[in-house]
C-alpha cells in the first residue's frame, strides 16, 4: 500500500496581489527549483483524512474574505519574503492548528509568520542585495485572502488537490 502524499495548506490571494508576489518570485527565485507560484502557506504537512478537507469545507464556506496588510520585506537568509499581518488570518490559523493538534509535525506546531516567499536558496549576498532593493521602493500595501487551497507535496513540485472559496 503507497503512502499518501503530504498536504499543504495554503491561503489563496485576491489577483492583482497574487500576480504581483508571483512576479518576484518568478525573477528573483532561482528557476530549477522554482516549482510554485507565490504562496501563504499555512500548514506544511497535513495528513490524508477525511476530516481534514471537511473542516476546510465547513470553516472557508463560513468565513468572510480576510484583509491582508503587507507590511514590507523580510530576510529569510538565503532568501527574501514579505511579511504579512492579519489577525483575522492568524485567529484562522490559530483555531485550524488547534483542531489537528494531533496531527501536526513539529514544523507547523511551531509560532506562525505569515509571509509569501519570493526568494530562496540563493547566496546571502544576493538575497541581501535583493532585500534591500526592495526595501528602497516598498510601499505597504492591503491584500485579500480569498479561500484556501489545499495541495499534495511530492518531493518538490506540489499538485493541487482542492480550492475552498471563503464565503462559499
Amino acid at each position: 500500500m503507497t503512502q499518501s502524499p503530504p498536504l499543504i495548506l495554503a491561503l489563496g490571494l485576491d489577483p492583482e496581489s497574487f500576480a504581483y508576489l508571483d512576479g518576484l518570485r518568478k525573477a528573483h527565485f532561482p528557476p530549477a527549483i522554482n516549482y510554485l507560484d507565490a504562496h501563504l502557506t499555512l500548514f506544511h504537512h497535513l495528513p490524508d483524512l477525511p476530516a481534514v478537507t471537511d473542516l476546510l469545507r465547513t470553516v472557508a464556506g463560513a468565513q468572510p474574505p480576510i484583509p491582508l496588510e503587507v507590511t514590507g520585506p523580510m530576510k529569510l537568509g538565503r532568501g527574501v519574503a514579505f511579511r504579512i499581518k492579519s489577525e483575522p488570518l492568524t485567529e484562522l490559523q490559530a483555531y485550524l492548528k488547534w483542531q489537528w493538534r494531533e496531527h501536526l509535525t513539529p514544523q507547523d506546531q511551531q509560532g506562525f509568520r505569515a509571509h509569501v516567499t519570493v526568494q530562496n536558496k540563493v547566496d546571502p549576498a544576493v538575497a541581501n542585495a535583493l532585500y534591500e532593493t526592495l526595501s528602497a521602493s516598498f510601499r505597504p500595501f492591503t491584500a485579500t485572502g480569498t479561500g484556501l487551497s489545499l495541495w499534495e507535496y511530492h518531493g518538490g513540485p506540489w499538485r493541487k488537490r482542492e480550492d475552498f472559496a471563503f464565503g462559499s
